[in-house]
């Protein structure tokens, strides 16, 4: 029998400590009417003891901050979704200054400077923008001062909408550029294997369709609604934060050629023609958006749920999926149940990465963007450690 995906059993709050580190939603067309299937499970039971975080304020008043990027030896890369500009915040943190900029983006709801990548050697960073009809993801040659001009290696990507724009970037193991699409509000194109909407998508590092994706095209996985975060674990395994509709939101483990469902499912019980989630929420527990690997964890950033939530591995991170005991695909046994932290203490958290050293997270809330309630600090950049 198959495993269940992942369900949250703890929505126990992790306890601030006020020492400073050492070292270094949402989606408002969740109403409109689809015929996908709603099947699956998820909410909160008994509250679960909770590792504590260790939480220290690194940068206030930024802009709609989005994409993130950590360089090796310290410092990060911050992406502003209204402006364009990329921020440096610089090794053991402090207030960011603008390194560069990408003109002309669109910028509404989720459109935007949406994900930042770096390349290997730290000497390229790479970035989703949207535009009036169409996005793509441009390259930024870094010298250690300043980014360079930013110069097209994707394009054609549908844009236009206001949602669902995706916009997650991640380089793989395999030096492979990975880049998320939403469905740009035509649900049925994340269906159509000749569209790029609604994917994973795998690039070769200078844009070209990998030669190896199964679809002979750029398309490495399809069926997705709106994934904005993308991660690789130790193991290569590449994980991906969705957005669900009015039900359920979604972890997923994307394998190549895959086919995740969108539309005709939101969540699991999509049968054998599509791969149910590792992980479920309901849309208002969660509204995932950046995703990170850390100390043996998935680590989700949630919006609506105004969250910061966990995914345990199980077991052996070395395992891969259908090495379980029931032999699932979906990678739901590789894991734990979800629990959550910090949870309504930041308000929405848009995204998180672990610094290039693992040595401990960085977190940006999301509370300007139009749809939060903004403190007068926001929004904010956190560092996080156990």
């Amino acid at each position: 029998m198959r495993p269940a995906a992942r369900t949250p059993t703890a929505l126990a709050c992790a306890t601030l400590v006020a020492a400073v580190l050492t070292g270094c939603g949402d989606d408002d067309a969740r109403n409109e009417p689809s015929d996908a299937s709603r099947t699956g499970s998820a909410g909160p039971s008994v509250p679960a003891a909770v590792e504590e975080l260790r939480v220290s304020g690194v940068a206030t008043e930024l802009e709609t901050p989005w994409g993130l990027a950590p360089l090796v030896g310290g410092g990060l890369f911050v992406g502003s979704r209204d402006s364009g500009d990329i921020l440096l915040s610089p090794p053991g943190g402090g207030q960011p200054e603008v390194v560069g900029s990408v003109d002309g983006v669109r910028a509404e709801g989720e459109s935007g400077l949406l994900g930042l990548a770096l390349g290997p050697g730290d000497d390229t960073l790479y970035a989703f923008r949207t535009g009036p009809e169409e996005n793509g993801v441009v390259a930024m040659s870094w010298d250690g001062t300043r980014l360079g001009e930013p110069e097209e290696v994707v394009s054609g990507i549908p844009g236009g909408a206001t949602y669902h724009q995706g916009g997650g970037l991640a380089v793989g193991p395999d030096r492979m550029l990975y880049v998320s699409t939403g469905d740009n509000g035509v649900p049925e194109d994340a269906q159509d294997p000749d569209s790029l909407s609604g994917k994973v998508l795998r690039y070769t590092l200078g844009g070209e369709p990998a030669p190896d994706n199964p679809s002979g095209t750029a398309v490495h996985s399809l069926g997705h609604r709106n994934v904005e975060g993308l991660v690789f674990d130790p193991e290569g395994r590449l994980w991906a934060a969705e957005f669900g509709q009015n039900a359920f939101d979604e972890l997923n483990l994307v394998q190549a050629g895959a086919n995740y469902g969108w539309p005709a499912v939101e969540g699991t019980g999509g049968g054998e023609e599509y791969v149910d989630p590792a992980v479920v929420w309901t849309t208002e527990e969660a509204s995932p958006s950046g995703i990170a690997w850390w100390d043996g964890s998935l680590w989700v950033a949630a919006l609506r749920g105004e969250t910061l939530w966990e995914v345990p591995f199980a077991g052996a991170v070395a395992e891969r999926p259908g090495e379980g005991e029931d032999g699932d695909r979906t990678g739901a046994d590789l894991l734990e149940d979800p629990v959550a932290h910090l949870v309504g203490r930041y308000g929405r958290i848009r995204n998180v990465v672990a610094t290039a050293d693992t040595t401990m997270l960085w977190l940006a809330t999301s509370n300007t963007d139009g749809r939060g309630e903004p403190a007068a600090e926001d929004d904010q950049l956190f560092a996080l450690a156990r």
